[in-house]
């Protein structure tokens, strides 16, 4: 593992403050890191030209085959309810399900579509499916794009430091997140929105935000309202509860973009990881494995992620050959920064490009 001490000390105090408030923004802010110019590998205008050309046929073929997957899992399940076979139904079903939360980071760039409609049809289901607000969402993951990994200003940096196992441990399962997820949507459903959600929300989108939470809230007591009168959990397991017992692929996959990583540096190559999946991951995943070329390109569509891989491979960091390969990098660095929170993985970087070092104040 090669690593770099001490790089993304912050301003003060023993460790980050994590806090969207004015303040930290302003901190950011002054030295340098909010919407701030970030290293881009050199791609020729026509090649970049052809990555970003959208289909429908891609997506739609994607969309089709999980649906499909999830509707026969489901169907299974619900056939085998009260019998030990509905268990490997369900977990598939859960699994797949729970992969909406990279479904809806896709759409919610608007890219895996050549027809916009379609993009936000499909984004609006997934993004229920994940428990993730529609419209915070996107506004959330834009800013977390805009100031990747920057203390103060990106609101989905998923291990703070230092980092707790416990909340690592919840997270497998998404019962720390969904229950957050959920209280704020209840929160905004009743038209009461924090200063932090302000902070990256536009006023202009208020109003949406708002009567998309009471749809969302309309739906969850439908369902354990449907729940109570059928005398059974199956309603529940069909909507609700998917997200958190086909959780854990989900979130093993996920902590690979950023733990670890070095926080409030420019580039792209630093605090993102590129990991080499096999077919069902990558389906299942929708390409974010390739994410360094996602951050660094976002307008590139997901399906066209691996020809964008080969063509700036020699300007990155070696991909990691596996899942494994790249949690064996992240479970000692987690450990390493529960004693030290400054400390980070430093990536090797070719001499013949140009990295972004850690902005100091």
């Amino acid at each position: 593992m090669n690593t770099h001490p001490h790089d993304d000390v912050p301003p003060s105090g023993s460790h980050a403050d994590y806090r969207l408030t004015a303040q930290n923004q302003q901190l950011a802010a002054l030295r340098g890191l909010v919407s701030a110019q970030w290293h881009t590998c050199s791609v020729e205008r026509k090649v970049m030209k052809n990555l970003m050309k959208r289909s429908d046929r891609p997506a739609l073929t994607n969309m089709a085959l999980w649906f499909g997957l999830m509707l026969a899992s489901a169907g299974v399940g619900i056939a085998t309810w009260g019998t030990l076979w509905c268990i490997p139904a369900f977990a598939l079903y859960g699994l797949l399900y729970a992969a909406s939360d990279h479904r809806a980071h896709e759409l919610s760039h608007g890219t895996p579509f050549k027809t916009a409609g379609l993009n936000r049809f499909f984004y609006q289901i997934a993004a229920f499916m994940t428990f993730h607000e529609s419209t915070y969402w996107r506004w959330s993951h834009t800013r977390h794009h805009t100031d990747t990994l920057v203390v103060g200003s990106d609101p989905e940096i998923a291990v703070p430091r230092p980092p707790s196992l416990l909340n690592m441990a919840l997270d497998a399962f998404a019962l720390r997140a969904v229950p957050v997820e959920m209280a704020r949507t209840i929160r905004h459903a009743f038209g009461s929105v924090s200063e932090e959600t302000r902070s990256f929300v536009p006023e202009s989108a208020m109003a949406r935000m708002i009567w998309s939470s009471r749809l969302y809230v309309l739906i969850w007591a439908a369902t354990l309202a449907s729940c109570v009168a059928m005398a059974s959990l199956l309603p529940a397991m069909l909507l609700l509860l998917p997200r958190l017992y086909g959780g854990p692929v989900t979130q093993a996959l996920n902590l690979t973009q950023h733990t670890g990583l070095p926080e409030n540096v420019l580039d792209h190559r630093l605090n993102c990881r590129t990991v080499y999946l096999g077919p069902f991951l990558r389906f299942v995943y929708m390409n974010m494995n390739y994410h360094i070329e996602h951050h660094m390109f976002p307008m590139v569509p997901y399906h066209a992620l691996a020809q964008l891989h080969e063509v700036i491979k020699d300007q990155c960091p070696p991909p990691y050959p596996s899942l494994w390969a790249a949690w064996r990098e992240i479970i000692p660095a987690v450990m390493h920064q529960r004693r030290d929170p400054y400390w980070s993985v430093r990536r090797p970087l070719s001499t013949t490009t140009r990295s972004a070092e850690p902005a100091m104040a």
